[in-house]
């Protein structure tokens, strides 16, 4: 289990499929880097370089799965797309991913843009498309913001999860013995548990942002307020 990790080490996939999702995550990021520009602006861009100080702080700590016998931590693709959006939130998780790399030894430096591909791309485009879906749907109160942060960040971590999977059953170094449906069904179940605590790390971060200073939460700003009734004057006596 502890070879399935998300932070997929040397070794675990071949080269030339480790290259093609290496040249993929550099596309992807540069569209994100054209994309998000537009998005900057004077509250934007700090809040990036805090979001991304935040999620690189609370991925060093790792919470328990005991009923597993691994451990997780935050992802932060769901955080970073309800605070900063989804083009600069994936750059905010990217820019995470590259310095544990370097600097940590968290993943393999060859496996780099698989990371960046399962945990920067797939877990803030997968969280983002929900968060604008339940957004529309859930009622504009603190309450349905916490559920959707909740929500979008359990779902994103169990979706980039399989994109390892993906990944290993294109070139995977070790022979599973045609098992792709038990590697995917075991990393679905222990990345659903590690999902709750990311929801409740999302959720918790997210509302506390809100009740202070909503116009930081990017998810918020598109929200539209419901209109307050207008009262008709009287006229005449009759109603």
């Amino acid at each position: 289990m502890e070879t399935l990790a998300m932070h997929i080490s040397n070794g675990i996939i071949d080269g030339p499929v480790a290259a093609v999702f290496a040249a993929f995550a550099l596309a992807v990021l540069t569209l994100c880097v054209l994309r998000g520009r537009r998005d900057l602006d004077d509250r934007l861009a700090p809040m990036a370089g805090l979001v991304a100080a935040f999620i690189f702080a609370v991925q060093m700590l790792n919470f328990p799965i005991f009923t597993a016998g691994v451990s997780g931590h935050l992802l932060g693709g769901a955080l970073a797309a309800l605070l900063v959006g989804p083009w600069v939130g994936a750059l905010c998780v990217a820019v995470v991913l590259v310095v544990q790399a370097l600097v940590f030894g968290d993943g393999g430096v060859a496996m780099l843009g698989l990371n960046i591909t399962n945990m920067a791309i797939i877990g803030t485009a997968a969280a983002y498309l929900l968060i604008a879906l339940l957004l529309r749907v859930l009622p504009r109160t603190n309450a349905g913001l916490a559920v959707t942060a909740f929500v979008s960040a359990l779902v994103s971590v169990v979706v980039a999860s399989q994109g390892f999977v993906l990944q290993y059953w294109l070139g995977g170094t070790t022979d599973l013995g045609g098992n792709l449906a038990g590697l995917a069904g075991t990393m679905a179940g222990v990345h659903l548990l590690i999902g709750v605590g990311e929801g409740l790390i999302t959720a918790t971060t997210v509302l506390t942002v809100a009740k202070v200073r909503p116009d930081l939460v990017y998810a918020l700003r598109n929200r539209r307020p419901v209109a307050p009734v207008t009262p008709v004057p009287v006229a005449g006596g009759v109603r």
